[in-house]
Parts: C-alpha cells; sequence; structure tokens
C-alpha cells in the first residue's frame, strides 16, 4: 500500500480556506478566535467555507477560552454547536472535555462523540494539559474518538517528537496521533522522521500573524508544508 501523508491547516475564514485547499491542504479545522487557541465558529461561517472549497472541514466546538473543564451551561453550549456542524455539513468535529485534575472527561467526551456520529471526532489539545498522557490517551480510546491532536505535552511537536512517537506506537490501529503546534515547513519532515505520524496539523502561527490577510502569503506557506510532506513519499 502507498504511504499518503495527510496536512490539516487551521483557518479562521472563507479566504485562508481557500489558499490553503489551493496550497495543498488536505483537510481545514475551522475555528473562530485563533489568538485565543480557537473557539467554536459561527453557522454562516461553517456553511460559507462548506460551500466554498472541496476538501474536508472540521469545526472546532469550545464555547470559551481558558480551561477544558465546563460548567453543564457550557457543556449544553458545545452539544448544540455538535448539532449546528452536523446541519452545516462539516465533515468532523473538534474538542476537548477535562475533569479537574487535568484528566479526561471521558463521559462527557463520549457523550459528544455520540452526538456528532457518524462524525469524526479529533480530541484536541486539552490532552496536553492532561498530567499522565499514556493514561490520557487509553481515556480518550475510551470515548470513541478518531484523532487526537497533540504536541507529545510540549511547547512543540518537535520538542515532543520522543513522546508522540510513544503515543504512536501505543495507539497502534486503535486512534490516530495528529502531531500539531509548531509545524513549519522547515520541520515537518524531521517530525514525520522521529514520530512516525502520517498526519499532521499546522496553524502557521509562528509563520504568518494569525490576523495576516496575506492570502497569497498563507497559500505559499501551506503549499511548502504539502511540498515538503509530498517529498518524503
Amino acid at each position: 500500500m502507498t504511504l499518503k501523508y495527510f496536512l490539516e491547516i487551521t483557518v479562521d475564514g472563507v479566504e485562508k480556506a481557500i489558499a490553503a485547499e489551493r496550497g495543498g491542504a488536505d483537510r481545514i479545522e475551522l475555528c473562530a478566535d485563533l489568538p485565543v487557541g480557537g473557539l467554536t465558529p459561527s453557522r454562516e461561517l461553517q456553511r460559507s467555507v462548506r460551500g466554498t472549497v472541496h476538501i474536508p472541514v472540521y469545526s472546532m466546538i469550545r464555547p470559551r477560552a481558558g480551561s477544558f473543564v465546563y460548567a453543564d451551561s457550557e457543556f449544553a453550549e458545545m452539544e448544540r454547536s455538535v448539532a449546528v456542524a452536523t446541519e452545516c455539513g462539516m465533515d468532523g468535529v473538534v474538542l476537548g472535555v477535562l475533569q479537574k485534575g487535568f484528566k479526561v472527561d471521558v463521559g462527557r467526551t463520549r457523550r459528544l462523540v455520540d452526538l456528532a456520529r457518524p462524525l469524526p471526532v479529533t480530541f484536541h489539545r486539552a490532552f496536553d494539559e492532561c498530567t499522565d498522557l499514556r493514561k490520557a490517551l487509553e481515556a480518550v480510546i475510551q470515548t470513541g474518538a478518531a484523532r487526537v491532536l497533540t504536541s507529545g505535552g510540549a511547547t512543540t511537536a518537535v520538542e515532543g517528537a520522543a513522546k508522540l512517537a510513544q503515543l504512536i506506537a501505543m495507539a497502534r490501529d486503535r486512534i490516530l496521533i495528529l502531531p500539531g503546534a509548531g509545524i513549519t515547513h522547515s520541520n515537518i519532515a524531521k517530525v514525520a522522521e522521529k514520530t512516525g505520524a502520517i498526519e499532521f496539523h499546522a496553524g502557521l502561527g509562528t509563520v504568518l500573524p494569525y490576523s495576516s490577510r496575506d492570502y497569497n502569503a498563507w497559500e505559499v506557506e501551506v503549499r511548502k508544508l504539502s511540498k515538503q510532506l509530498s517529498g518524503l513519499l
């Protein structure tokens, strides 16, 4: 079987989504408010992006910035947001729920995974706040999520490459580990080599400001990433 690397790009608008697709992205993570780590995008933005690009689009489900421990009212908002994402034709959702003590909230996360079906769920970098990543991985697997977006608990995926490799070995065919954080065209090949990952996530915040509206530059950076992955095949 021919190995296929997969590139996910985070965007916060229609123009960036178009530029990411032109640059060779395989999937889009759609967010609002990227400077705070990404929040749930509006219904209108989801519909606009879904109606414009042809690659898969995953919607962030995160009601506010800060802690990933949510009040009942916030969790109810997340449930409604999953329904909106389905209604808007999203191809998947991205979310993460923790308990106090920096552990995965298996019950609540499983509830959202079940609500999202048949859409796949990516458990986002709330994972990296967990005190024991090995136990956290087993917990996320219990929820039925399809992926874990993680830097291996480090500031960047490059710094967490050794832990990412361990997580990928642990995950086997049970769940997909999606390295992310600080990935650029200059280090994505190194991350691939050191981790054995086949999917990669980039927000390009270390290359271009999130506020940038230079969509040509955005497309160029995505194309550089895609080209690096193609060169590994």
